[in-house]
């Protein structure tokens, strides 16, 4: 393995993960489609420079001959996969993976990604808590005393791999010097070792890709995927893949995204936080009608969010593929009345989704799960999906999917102040190693601290006034930030505040909002402060 560097530290049992095979495919990987990788992170600067300057995202003419031909499908269903009704998520720790296997969900989304922090030790230790997951042997005590282990009364829910983005690299496995792709580590540490045994218990290795933004990027990961298969002797088509439609560009590309892993493929998933951050990271230098109101404000009903989920669905069914709906991030609280109305919005929300055709959507907490099962078998029955509704009627255009300006709503300094505290209190967590945070009842992950700060930068530099008719100036996000950390220490204590990761928390989030210049991702300049 020439080149090939591991820098981060071995600890117990690294060996397991960091085997020959693995690394020697991380090489292999990273030296044919490396290039290609940056050069896409290249377009999509192109891109972001092009809608600045007054051009539109569209369908594309060029790959119009795809989306008109009727006669593709995508692989049928795989096993595990058939049945989709509801899918926890959550961060690869031993605590949360006994859990989600055991919540009852048919699937459970293990995140390398949003809920997870990428320290050496959750990206290696994250796939050891895999492999013991699938040997069964996987356990854990709390420092309360509590023990945790799978059950086996039940199904565990199917295990779908969610890698980093492309734009994010692992600093701690080098070939010839250069920083390898994150997605790509992931990928194959978890192919190389758990992926094999799922193949030999009747299943496979399946993934939840996350952050694309063109089928292009879509084409990398099919190529990965064969070259992976090819070098550990896997039949190809084994690997099943769901894409997250969470960026903007991508929604303007989704039959071409399943066409190019249409081998691969089990699928789309309406990634709605992570889509709103890239509507406003994408339009954010456009005007007053790309500005949108408080992120608490912005429901899936509104226009454009409407028209992305419907077109999802039609395009998924129309070619035999799987639509998995957004996030139900509520925690359940010991408050009652708190939990009836949150109970009641999560319900209406899955019904929704049912009734529109998704196959099935997901959830951030075990006490979710029966709510969001309920309302899909409710229209399900005992169907595994509802692939047979094509949603015929369905008919979005581009300026459907552009169409922000309808969205009702203010910007309020309740909305401010909101984003400005929850932004940091999640930074403050990520840093310590932690990616899903609990905050406000709510299940919040990098997708949340992205919209927080991309909307304190937009109402900043876009000269927004708030609805009291207060501008947006930097002397004002100052003073929240100001006072919302003050908040916080007296919240936490003095003590927790100063040994926590506050005041590089504070710093990051304050350099990402008052910048002149806009930082795609929050986490790169975030990963930069770990080890």
């Amino acid at each position: 393995m020439t080149g090939l560097q591991v820098t981060g530290p071995m600890h117990d049992r690294f060996d397991e993960v960091l085997t020959p095979q693995a690394l020697d495919l991380i090489e292999r990987l990273h030296r044919e489609l490396n290039p290609r990788r940056v050069e896409l992170l290249r377009r999509r600067s192109d891109r972001a420079a092009a809608i600045a300057a007054g051009a539109d995202l569209d369908f594309l003419a060029e790959t119009k001959q795809v989306r008109d031909d009727d006669s593709w499908r995508v692989a049928p269903p795989a096993p595990g996969l058939e049945d989709r009704r509801v899918e926890i998520t959550g961060p690869t720790d031993r605590k949360m993976t006994i859990n989600a296997l055991n919540s009852g969900a048919k699937v459970w989304l293990a995140d390398q990604e949003d809920a997870n922090t990428p320290l050496w030790e959750n990206v290696v230790g994250g796939q050891l808590n895999l492999s013991d997951a699938i040997d069964g042997t996987i356990e854990f005590t709390s420092p309360e005393g509590k023990h945790y282990a799978l059950r086996t009364d039940q199904p565990l829910a199917t295990i779908v791999v969610r890698p980093r983005g492309w734009h994010l690299p692992e600093k701690h496995i080098t070939v010839d010097g250069e920083p390898t792709s994150g997605s790509l580590v992931d990928f194959a540490l978890y192919l190389s070792t758990s992926g094999r045994k799922q193949i030999e218990r009747g299943q496979g290795p399946y993934f939840y890709l996350a952050k694309m933004e063109s089928h292009l990027e879509a084409r990398l990961w099919n190529d990965a995927f064969v070259l992976a298969q090819d070098a550990l002797g896997i039949p190809r088509g084994t690997i099943r893949a769901t894409v997250l439609i969470e960026t903007f560009p991508a929604a303007f590309e989704m039959e071409e995204i399943l066409y190019e892993l249409r081998e691969h493929s089990a699928g789309l998933n309406a990634g709605r936080w992570d889509y709103m951050f890239s509507v406003i990271k994408n339009y954010r230098t456009r005007g007053s009608n790309w500005v949108l109101p408080d992120r608490n404000s912005v429901t899936m009903t509104v226009p454009f969010m409407r028209a992305y989920t419907e077109l999802l669905v039609r395009t998924c069914h129309k070619r035999g593929a799987h639509a998995i709906g957004g996030m139900a991030a509520f925690i359940p609280s010991r408050d009652p009345e708190i939990n009836e109305a949150a109970f009641a919005k999560v319900r209406d929300d899955k019904t929704r989704e049912a009734g529109d055709g998704f196959d099935g959507s997901w959830v951030a907490h075990p006490g979710m799960v029966d709510v969001c099962r309920e309302a899909f078998t409710a229209v399900l029955g005992e169907r595994p999906n509802q692939l047979e509704r094509t949603r015929d009627d369905v008919r979005v255009i581009a300026a459907d999917l552009r169409d922000v300006a309808s969205t009702p709503g203010e910007v309020t300094e309740a909305g401010l102040r909101s984003n400005v505290s929850v932004g940091i209190q999640y930074l403050a967590a990520w840093l310590g190693g932690t990616g899903a945070v609990g905050i406000n009842n709510l299940m919040e992950d990098a997708a949340t601290a992205e919209i927080s700060r991309s909307q304190v930068w937009q109402w900043l530099h876009g000269n927004v006034k708030l609805a009291d008719g207060q501008q947006v100036t930097r002397d004002l996000v100052q003073r929240v930030i100001d006072e919302e950390c003050a908040a916080i220490e007296q919240e936490v204590g003095a003590e927790a505040f100063a040994a926590g990761h506050w005041a590089e928390a504070r710093a990051t989030f304050t350099e990402l909002a008052l910048a002149d210049d806009y930082i795609d991702f929050l986490t790169l300049p975030a990963y930069e402060l770990f080890p």
